[in-house]
């Protein structure tokens, strides 16, 4: 519609006011505030957003934090009430980082660090009132303490928390301190005693779900997995170069949630092991310590499988209508899998979806060279998730018509 003259006002003359309204029938302080108004907004979402986040954040942290407080209280008691140390600091610093390493990592590495913390102590604690404190007193302390920890056998952590322990005795603890203690290996023992503290607060009061940990970072894997295997098949149907190569990068960075997934159940196994309130949880967890090599070579076929999409779409290739269909019944699949190793149950849905997909895949070979290579990557990728949904060599291959998949392309991606 063209745009109407401004109308005069009563005296003949044009009404200023269209002017200042503009084409779009407002005036310019009007936008500023609607403007202003739609910014306020955008920031409260955001705002409210973020708050959720956090919040979710701290619940999922909350049993870590309540073991941390609790094992320092303890074992500040313990040093002080039952050994009857004065200042006892140390004994509540190797209790929480004690605690903090096993729940992210392997038993032997938190062992590693209240026995380095302890080396470290002990090293400084017995040189302290020899040479002094000052800078090659620490370079001298540190370089004994390490030393002492690698002949002791220990890892990177040891090493490292043995020096670290060494400095804070060397630079922060007074003469009156040490004075104060009963002996020069008090804090050697309140060091022992934290650390003693934090595994048994692990293993005894509030030990995290292992099947929690495992279910968290599983779903994390699969879910990108199914994203992936969606976005290989929308861009194979809308022949999206760019959005083909940003596929490609994503589904090489899935390796970090699979290692994700690996320290998961390793951390998950050793509190099922240890945590007697935790062993019910061992069957369940199985099926997610199975499961873990097999959705590490998934990822890799599904790698393989994006990285052909990319050269296809490229160098113009044809594929057959069917395949995309395939691949979005092996993403709707792996969506399945999660559901059900989730829940611990029968993994039916997914054996008969992962079947589905590969004979939509089979139907599809002889559509040309890059293709047949993502038909093979298919069969390969259903055929590690049918491992992962635990089913053995011998019932995968019945289940596809004893069809045993074709070795997969390698990358060096």
């Amino acid at each position: 519609m063209p745009d109407q003259p401004d109308q005069p006002d009563q005296h003949g003359r044009p009404d200023p006011s269209g002017d200042q309204r503009g084409r779009s029938g407002r005036r310019p302080g009007e936008r500023i505030v609607r403007r202003g108004e739609t910014i306020v907004g955008e920031v409260a979402h955001r705002s409210r957003e973020s708050v959720r986040a956090r919040a979710g954040r701290l619940r999922r942290a909350l049993v870590p934090i309540i073991q941390s407080a609790a094992a320092a209280g303890i074992a500040w008691v313990i040093a002080t009430k039952l050994i009857g140390h004065q200042q006892p600091f140390f004994a509540p610093i190797a209790a929480v980082l004690s605690l903090g390493v096993a729940l992210g990592q392997r038993l032997r590495r938190a062992f590693e660090l209240v026995v380095g913390v302890a080396l470290g102590v002990l090293v400084a604690e017995l040189l302290i009132g020899v040479i002094g404190r000052g800078g090659w007193q620490i370079a001298l302390v540190v370089f004994l303490a390490m030393c002492t920890a690698v002949l002791a056998g220990g890892g990177p952590v040891l090493v490292n928390q043995g020096a670290a322990s060494a400095i804070l005795i060397v630079a922060l603890v007074p003469a009156s301190a040490a004075a104060t203690s009963s002996a020069p290996t008090a804090r050697f023992v309140d060091a022992l005693v934290g650390g003693t503290v934090g595994l048994l607060v692990n293993a005894l009061l509030l030990p995290m779900n292992p099947i929690l940990l495992a279910r968290r970072a599983a779903n994390s894997v699969l879910d990108e997995l199914a994203d992936v295997l969606g976005e290989i098949a929308a861009v194979l149907t809308d022949r999206d170069a760019e959005r083909a190569l940003e596929t490609l990068r994503r589904a090489r960075r899935i390796e970090g949630p699979i290692e994700e997934l690996r320290d998961a159940v390793g951390a998950g196994s050793e509190i099922a092991r240890i945590a007697p309130v935790r062993w019910r949880t061992r069957g369940h967890l199985m099926q997610y310590v199975d499961a873990v090599d097999h959705l590490d070579h998934a990822v890799r076929n599904v790698r393989v499988l994006a990285r052909r999409a990319v050269v296809a779409i490229q160098q113009n290739e044809q594929v057959d209508p069917g395949l995309p269909v395939a691949i979005r019944r092996l993403a709707e699949t792996t969506r399945t899998l999660r559901n059900e190793l989730a829940k611990g149950a029968d993994t039916r849905a997914t054996q008969r979806g992962l079947v589905d997909a590969v004979e939509l895949a089979t139907a599809s070979v002889g559509t040309g060279f890059s293709g047949n290579v993502m038909v093979a990557q298919i069969r390969s990728a259903a055929h590690d998730l049918m491992r992962a949904a635990g089913l053995e060599s011998d019932e995968v291959d019945e289940a596809f018509g004893r069809r045993p998949p074709p070795e997969s392309a390698e990358s060096t991606d």
